[in-house]
């Protein structure tokens, strides 16, 4: 692991007596791309605020590497922030739009032409200093608003929902190029979406929010495959979550049956809420099973199909390559290493908070 580039303790944020960010906690490393991940008002983009200075937090310390940036003002943080807007200006052209952090800074000409090349190269739009940023697809002024973010050598660079307005196409054509891009600079990335894909797609690090909680920080791997709660077990792809009961270690009991699984140290007869993936799901003959049900609809989505099976009086979502008929009796598998064992909260403000 990098060593420790960024950490913020103890924030919180509220605007107009509503409490947005509630005491939290969130190292950052050199090098890393982290990814804030949410719904709408989750706090993500007043986090990213707060790191890049452009709001205060009411309690609780920022420190960027090692010194406290708390209350430093943007201009004097070595961070650059990527807008959903873009922000560019729309009466300059694209060399003008690159250089305008650098002349207000007074660099040399010489040393402005040499940064702008070089930043054009970088996000590969050599020979478009002179377009207009109005006449530029969003892709391309996308690119230019980070140009002009890089060439001020920050040591973390913000992005905040940079690429919402773009088509599906493009969207996933920029996020390979930023992934590329933070290779090559060799900079930390902080990147906030609302898209799960777009999050497991890009990350070294997921940062899940939810009503101004972090509720996991994982790799992407891990707030997928293992999600500590329901919310993350929801919001991270499609889910199949059921309540269940903890018989004991490695045995649950979910809609009338006892279901093994591999999870221990729950206790026993806890309640605790039970989660399957879609595609972890075996459709099997109706004696196999350990539910017998019913094929509901089948949807198919271009890779594979969306299945709804209702079976134990619960319809049970499965993604398969394979087809099936509508109206076919079959048996749903539930693989005991495929189960995902989650604690209950005990009430909605311990939910909100996750384990924090």
């Amino acid at each position: 692991m990098e060593k420790e580039l960024l950490r913020l303790a103890h924030i919180e944020k509220s605007f107009a007596g509503r409490k947005i960010l509630e005491d939290l906690n969130l190292t950052v490393h050199e090098n890393e791309f982290v990814t804030l991940l949410g719904p709408s008002g989750c706090g993500k983009t007043t986090l990213l605020r707060l790191i890049g200075g452009f709001e205060l937090p009411d309690a609780g310390k920022i420190w960027f590497d090692g010194q406290d940036i708390t209350r430093l003002a943007p201009e004097k943080r070595q961070v650059n922030t990527v807008f959903q807007k873009y922000s560019l200006f729309a009466h300059m052209d694209v060399a003008e739009n690159i250089a305008f952090g650098l002349k207000l800074k007074g660099k040399s000409r010489s040393y402005i032409q040499d940064k702008i090349q070089y930043a054009l190269k970088l996000v590969n739009l050599d020979g478009y200093e002179h377009a207009r940023v109005t006449e530029l697809s969003g892709g391309q002024q996308q690119r230019i608003a980070i140009a002009r973010a890089v060439v001020n050598e920050p040591k973390v660079l913000l992005l905040d929902e940079p690429l919402s307005a773009l088509d599906l196409k493009l969207r996933q054509s920029m996020q390979r190029e930023l992934v590329k891009l933070k290779r090559e600079l060799g900079i930390t990335f902080i990147f906030v979406t609302h898209d799960q894909q777009e999050a497991l797609s890009m990350s070294d690090t997921v940062v899940v929010m939810n009503q101004g909680w972090i509720q996991q920080i994982g790799t992407p791997e891990s707030v997928y495959n293992e999600p500590e709660n329901a919310f993350v077990a929801d919001f991270i792809g499609d889910s199949n979550i059921v309540d269940g009961i903890m018989v004991h270690d490695e045995l649950v009991h979910l809609l009338g049956k006892d279901i093994p699984c591999i999870n221990k140290g729950f206790g026993e007869n806890v309640p605790v809420d039970v989660q399957i993936r879609p595609e972890d799901i075996q459709i099997v003959s109706p004696d196999e099973g350990d539910f017998r049900g019913v094929i509901q609809s089948v949807v198919f989505k271009g890779t594979v199909y969306d299945i709804t099976i209702a079976a134990g009086g619960f319809d049970w979502l499965v993604q398969t390559i394979t087809g099936h008929e509508a109206g076919k009796e079959v048996g749903v598998r539930l693989p005991p290493y495929n189960i995902q064992i989650m604690a209950k909260p005990a009430s909605e403000d311990e939910e909100a908070a996750g384990d924090a």
